[in-house]
Formats: structure tokens, C-alpha cells, sequence
């Protein structure tokens, strides 16, 4: 008997198949993706399908094609005119995280090209690029042509996503934001994979942060995702690494896009602080690995430390900043960056140890100095911020300085102060911080 060709499925019955539980096959996910960049799938039916996914899931194969026609939906960059390994990293956000800004000049210095496209903040968690932009001229803006032309010249080009990269991701994303389906799985991963391999890179390391002031909260939530990302990577032919970093405390001691950027930096020179440096290291190495300079951790590990003692990553750094309009001179002197007319200190009432700081209250303290935004188009201050003056596990004296608040003006500061006091926890016995890296995925 001859067989007849199954005509495709309507749109509704594509949705209501995920609705249900059932699996899509690559070529219907396709279906849909094009449909939707072509304007054929309207976005209540891609908010419909948002929600179905939300809520059934997807199998790692529906993932990877999704990921994949994501990624298809714009242009993908063509990097094979840069000699090397292309290795870029990602972070899924915390409370002064301001580890690509140093990490990437230093991975470079030691010979791996890093392609990099990076966000802006929203909510408590701060942005590449809003950092970048507190360097006075810094541009993160570029053509695809000259992204490629700055990876090959200086090993390194840090922008934001343009329009032809995973326009599909954009759009979908806009849609998740309003309909309560950012946090699914299959979706974050699909998103962060679509516009990471149009970069065309070959291999990716990942932070996945873990804790109170991080997008995953717990371990469980957090290995999930990076097992998902990992996955997916693999079946899309990349070589993926991700790290489960902890976040409950801020990151380093800044928070704000020129205190961060200005700490970034201090990295660079061999005077950061040790989370921040130790989390630029762990990150660093694996894409040295991955990057196929050095065989193992250790030796990744000295070829990043030589970097920073030897100046290279300064050197680097300045040549990015240059390359894309800034002011390279605040490389060597980060006192050019700009800074906010006031500080206002805020002291301990009491003595003891620090054992808590609540890295949420700080960055919602940070979004309401003007630091970030709750908006995607909201502008963001790049002077104000937060510097803390204690960690878990130090002492402190009543009266002693637990952070200082960088305002425009003293009363602006108001607001803030008492989140910030709120956001410390000063106890009698001392309690040593969290590791820092929880877990590793391969």
C-alpha cells in the first residue's frame, strides 16, 4: 500500500501537542522558530508555546534544535580567519560579578582569542556592558565585519548583542519577560546557547552562580541548568564547561559599573581581591584548557598568574579599550574613571563577625541608588554604588565601617542605608565563608 506524506501540523496543534506532554521533532521546532521571525507565528502563539514548554519541559534533543534554529535565526559569525581555539565565557549573573572585564584580556595575554558578546543588568544583577561604558568613550557597539577584524588583531572585541544575532532569542525573550516563563530550564538554556555559538566560538566555560544573590538559588536548581547548558553544547558539537560558583555574598567588594570596572582592573595589576581573583583564575583556566594552551589546571593556572605579574593582561586590556573608543589610559591609572561626588559610610552597631551579607538586599540597594534597572531601557548611573568594607568571616568593631555608599547626593543615600544595615548579620562566633566553586560539569 503506498504511504501518503503527513502534511505539517497547524501551529495550534504544534502548541497543544507541547501542552500535553508530547515531543516536537526538529523539524516542527523549526517550523515554528521561522514562523515566528517571519511574522506567520503571532506572539500569543509563541507566549502559548512559551508557557506549554514552561510547564511540560523539552528532551534534550527538542533543546538542541531549538537552540540551534534560534542561533540560525540571524547570522553566525564566521571566525575562521582567527587562528586558535575561540573561547568565550558566560555568567548567569550575581552581585558584583565583574569577572569577564578581567578575565578576558588575561585569557588573551596568554593566547586564546575570546569572541564575546555580553548583556546589560536587570533587576539586582549587573551588566558587561554597563560596566564597559563607565570607561569614558567605550563603545560596545560594532559591525559584524569589525567584531571579526578586532579577534583577529587583538585576540578580543566586547559588545552587546547586535540585531543580527539571534533575533529569534530577542524576541522570544521580550515575550518570556511578560509572561511569567524566564524561569524554565529549556528556555534559559536555548537562549543562552542561541547567541553564544552565533558568536563562533569552539568551546564555552560557564558560571553558573548558586545563592541568594544569584538567578538559581539553590544547588539543585543550579546543577540542573548546568547539566541542561552542558547537554546541549555537547549535541551542538561544542566543548562545554560549567562551574557552579557560589552568591551569596557579593562577588569582590564593588558593586556599581565604575567601582566594578575600577576593581576589574586592580585584577589586572596583582591587587584584587581573593574571591574575585581566585573565581577569574578558576574561569581562566578552563578556557585555557578548552583553548588548547595548556594541558592542565595547574599549568593554566601559572600561565594566568605570569599574566598578571608580567603586565601582559594590562597591556591587552589597553588595546581593547583603545580599539573600541575609550580612554585606555584608565588601564594604568583607574582613577580616571568617573566617581560619584559623595560617600556616606555605613557603620556597625555592634561587634563581633560578620556571618551573613545578603547579596540580594545589596543589589536591590544598588538598583535604588540608580546603579541598575528594573527595565530594559531604563539608563543606569555609572558613578554610584556600593564598596563594602567587611566580608564573611572578618571582624568587626562597633562603629567600624561595614560599607560606604557612593550618591550623587548625601540624601539620595537614604534610601539605601537601611537595606544595606539590614543586609549584614553581626554575631558573636566567627563563620567561615562559603567555598567558592560548589561543583563542576563536564
Amino acid at each position: 500500500m503506498p504511504t501518503t506524506k503527513r502534511s505539517a501540523r497547524t501551529t495550534p496543534e504544534l502548541i497543544a501537542r507541547k501542552r500535553d506532554g508530547g515531543v516536537l521533532s526538529g523539524a516542527e521546532i523549526a517550523q515554528l522558530v521561522r514562523g515566528f521571525v517571519a511574522g506567520d507565528v503571532a506572539d500569543y502563539q509563541m507566549s502559548a508555546l512559551a508557557m506549554a514548554i514552561f510547564l511540560r519541559g523539552m528532551t534534550p534533543e527538542e533543546t538542541t534544535a531549538l537552540t540551534l534554529e534560534m542561533r540560525d535565526s540571524g547570522r553566525v559569525v564566521d571566525l575562521s580567519s582567527v587562528k586558535g581555539t575561540k573561547v568565550d565565557k558566560h555568567s548567569t549573573g550575581g552581585v558584583g560579578d565583574k569577572v569577564s572585564l578581567c578575565l578576558a584580556p588575561l585569557v588573551v595575554a596568554c593566547g586564546v582569542p575570546v569572541p564575546m558578546v555580553s548583556g546589560r543588568g536587570l533587576g539586582h544583577t549587573g551588566g558587561t556592558l554597563d560596566k564597559l561604558e563607565a570607561i569614558p568613550g567605550f563603545s560596545v557597539s560594532m559591525p559584524v565585519e569589525q567584531f571579526v577584524r578586532q579577534i583577529r588583531d587583538v585576540g578580543c572585541a566586547l559588545i552587546g548583542q547586535t540585531a543580527d544575532i539571534a533575533p529569534a532569542d530577542k524576541r522570544l525573550y521580550a515575550l518570556r519577560d511578560v509572561t511569567a516563563t524566564v524561569e524554565s530550564i529549556p528556555l534559559i538554556t536555548a537562549s543562552i546557547l542561541s547567541k553564544k555559538l552565533a558568536e563562533g566560538i569552539d568551546a564555552l566555560v560557564l558560571d553558573v552562580k548558586v545563592g541568594r544573590g544569584a538567578f538559581m538559588k539553590t544547588l539543585a536548581d543550579a546543577r540542573a541548568l548546568a547539566e541542561s547548558l552542558v547537554r546541549v553544547g555537547t549535541l551542538s558539537k561544542k566543548k562545554i564547561t560549567a562551574f557552579l560558583t557560589t552568591m551569596d555574598e557579593p562577588l569582590g567588594f564593588a558593586i556599581g559599573n565604575a567601582l566594578e570596572t575600577y576593581e576589574a582592573i586592580e585584577v589586572l595589576h596583582g591587587r584584587g581581591p581573593a574571591d574575585l581573583v581566585e573565581c577569574t583564575l578558576v574561569l581562566g583556566a578552563e578556557m585555557l584548557r578548552l583553548g588548547r594552551v595548556a594541558k592542565s589546571e595547574s599549568e593554566a593556572r601559572k600561565k594566568l598568574e605570569a599574566a598578571i605579574k608580567s603586565g601582559s593582561g594590562v597591556r591587552v586590556f589597553e588595546k581593547i579599550v583603545a580599539a573600541q573608543g575609550g580612554d585606555a589610559r584608565v588601564v594604568r591609572e583607574p582613577d580616571r574613571l568617573p566617581r560619584a561626588p559623595h560617600t556616606v559610610e555605613v557603620r556597625a552597631s555592634s561587634k563581633g563577625y560578620v556571618t551573613q551579607i545578603d547579596a540580594l538586599e545589596l543589589g536591590l540597594a544598588g538598583v535604588a541608588l540608580g546603579a541598575g534597572r528594573t527595565r530594559a531601557d531604563q539608563a543606569v548611573d555609572p558613578v554610584v554604588g556600593i564598596v563594602l568594607g567587611k566580608k564573611i568571616g572578618d571582624a568587626v568593631g562597633k562603629g567600624e565601617v561595614l560599607a560606604t555608599v557612593h550618591v550623587r547626593s548625601r540624601a539620595a543615600a537614604a534610601a539605601a542605608i537601611a537595606r544595606i544595615e539590614g543586609a549584614f548579620v553581626v554575631a558573636a562566633k566567627r563563620v567561615a565563608p562559603s567555598a567558592l566553586v560548589l561543583d563542576v560539569v563536564r
